[in-house]
């Protein structure tokens, strides 16, 4: 089990880890938001293709039948 600190020293291990973090550029943090939306368009774009030729699919199986 993990020792307790008092929270003054637990705010200054906080405060010392995230001065460690490399934090994105402003650029680097636009692409990597534009490519999740372009991304997203993508996948959105073929699961409708795939829905619209699954029902096509499935209406002309279902009018053979009737």
């Amino acid at each position: 089990m993990a020792s307790k600190t008092n929270p003054f020293t637990f705010l200054q291990q906080v405060r010392s880890e995230v001065s460690k973090v490399t934090w994105p550029s402003r650029r680097e943090t636009l692409i990597s938001t534009a490519m999740v939306f372009v991304m997203v368009l993508i996948a959105a774009l073929f699961f409708l293709a795939v829905d619209q030729i699954l029902g096509w699919g499935v209406g002309v199986l279902l009018s053979l039948g009737g």
